[in-house]
């Protein structure tokens, strides 16, 4: 009798051991973790948290453009990326609500100059865009807004930027990768490593987050800087 309740004792710890394994194999990879810690999202890491090849930490950012917490965020992330000369992804998250207000075409445009002009042009136009942006209420003003910045630039400006809707795509592409990890709000912005990855919800704490990352990712390459993998998308 004694032996039968070791036997069933057994296979009952078995059972739930193998029960515990799959219910973690099951779960998707949530965040290492956050800064400050206990405010990140439940973000399921893809494979997409990771710096371009030869760079050692970049910062990734899921933006809209008529998000004003991306506008407070944008000169802070990069002047770090600067700092400390390290990648950049900036990925498009249009929401919703802000597509009335031109969002969308705002990205598209983004996009249009990074291809024929330069990924600095394109990224100056973000800047402005998001420095303008309590001008910006409706399409019609964010198409006024684009047309000056061609102008002030020497730019021409195309009366249809994306006829193709390739640029369109571009947008929605990187909208389904932050809809597939989970994110839910802009801005998202992750510091990662080749081996690590933390979300900050406080632009504060990106300096210190960025320190910690380089110091774990180990020294960089002699022929190889950061700054040389520097991508907007």
């Amino acid at each position: 009798m004694r032996v039968n309740r070791v036997k069933c004792f057994r296979s009952v710890v078995v059972a739930g051991v193998v029960a515990m394994t799959l219910c973690f194999a099951a779960a998707p990879l949530m965040a290492q973790r956050s800064v400050p810690p206990g405010q990140g999202d439940l973000l399921k890491d893809i494979g997409l948290f990771k710096p371009p090849a030869g760079a050692r930490v970049a910062i990734i950012e899921f933006q809209d453009l008529q998000c004003p917490a991306c506008a407070a965020a944008f000169p802070i992330v990069h002047q770090a990326v600067s700092h400390y000369n390290i990648a950049l992804i900036e990925k498009d998250f249009p929401l919703p609500q802000h597509a009335i207000l031109g969002s969308l075409d705002a990205a598209v445009w983004a996009r249009y100059l990074q291809a024929k002009a330069s990924l600095k042009v394109a990224d100056d136009y973000r800047g402005a865009y998001f420095a303008g942006q309590a001008g910006i209420q409706n399409k019609d003003d964010t198409q006024n807004f684009t047309r000056r910045f061609f102008q002030s630039h020497g730019l021409q400006m195309p009366f249809v930027p994306d006829p193709s809707g390739e640029l369109m795509k571009q947008v929605q592409a990187d909208k389904q990768d932050g809809v597939k990890i989970g994110i839910e709000h802009t801005p998202t912005i992750i510091v990662c490593n080749q081996h690590e990855w933390v979300q900050v919800t406080r632009t504060e704490y990106l300096y210190q987050t960025i320190d910690e990352l380089l110091a774990k990712a180990g020294p960089a390459a002699a022929a190889k800087t950061a700054a040389a993998t520097k991508t907007a998308h």
